[in-house]
């Protein structure tokens, strides 16, 4: 994999409703006109079965919902550098993706991860209807990761 590559990963379960939200994101990137050196990945609820796709990334722009006390829809982005910075409460998988960071750190490949998350209400209902406030968060959530995207590629060796 080159070293140079981004990956974009959307994480979540579209079946129950605002958990999906990250896959959502990556998505809708799947629309925009993005750098040549971006691969796009719908992870679905995470898991073992990624960790051959996300071997060799140096960079991982990760998004997901997460089940916190901030308001519905709000956007906030991380760098977490352990498995264990990650948010407590990321949704439905969250034990998945932490393991597999874990994976990762286990084969001397764990990249640099910028985790953007989007706060949810809940995750119980079974339905592929986003609510209002997660509707309006996927435009901003994918602005914010093009935005990162061309920072990041800014600062690449030329």
């Amino acid at each position: 994999m080159n070293s140079e590559k981004i990956l974009v990963l959307g994480i979540g379960n579209v079946l129950m409703e605002d958990e999906g939200a990250g896959v959502e994101v990556a998505r809708r990137l799947e629309g925009e006109t993005l750098p040549d050196n971006i691969d796009l990945l719908d992870g679905g609820t995470g898991g073992f079965h990624l960790l051959a796709q996300l071997s060799g990334y140096k960079v991982i722009i990760m998004v997901d919902a997460t089940l916190d006390n901030d308001e519905e829809g709000t956007i906030k982005l991380t760098e977490p550098k352990f498995a264990s910075d990650f948010p407590k409460a990321l949704s439905a998988h969250d034990i998945g993706l932490k393991d597999l960071v874990e994976s990762l750190i286990l084969l001397n490949e764990f990249p640099k991860i910028y985790l953007f998350t989007i706060s949810i209400k809940h995750f119980h209902n079974v339905s592929m209807q986003l609510s209002p406030a997660i509707q309006n968060a996927i435009p901003k959530t994918a602005e914010k990761v093009v935005e990162l995207i061309n920072h990041l590629n800014q600062s690449l060796p030329k």
